[in-house]
């Protein structure tokens, strides 16, 4: 796997860390804390969908031809995950919170399964100098999904 795409996975990881503190610290009833981690988990995760949204997915297109397939699913799943994200923030009570982060959690965890087993390898295998094309160096740019 090249370093791009390590580091495409590493945010994936860093983003469900974030998450995860979030939930935690709803599930302690430190609201204050759970804002501040997902807020950051909310910078991560657009900063992820937008490299991938902007370089990865485009890159792949041209390189394979491929404009209606695995990249218009992640694009929608990216959709869906915003959405689900918005309504874990705008829940005002901890209850509800915890239930939306863990459907997001959930679709998260199926959509990132789908870009590192299914879709890095093909655009590994198909998109030339992908770490440049991503512009993504041998250290991690420290933003995720």
């Amino acid at each position: 796997m090249s370093q791009a795409m390590m580091q495409l996975v590493r945010q994936h990881n860093e983003c469900d860390d974030q998450l995860n503190r979030c939930e935690a610290a709803l599930q302690k009833g430190d609201i204050s804390s759970a804002g501040r981690n997902f807020r950051l988990f909310s910078e991560f995760l657009d900063s992820h969908f937008t490299l991938e949204e902007n370089k990865l997915f485009p890159a792949f297109e041209k390189a394979t031809g491929m404009t209606n397939g695995p990249t218009v699913v992640m694009r929608g799943e990216h959709a869906e995950i915003r959405s689900l994200r918005d309504e874990a923030y705008a829940a005002i009570q901890p209850e509800q919170a915890l239930a939306a982060i863990d459907t997001l959690n959930v679709l998260i965890q199926q959509h990132n399964v789908k870009e590192e087993n299914v879709l890095y390898p093909m655009c590994g295998g198909s998109v030339p100098n992908l770490d440049a094309v991503l512009g993504l160096g041998s250290t991690c740019c420290g933003s995720c999904s």
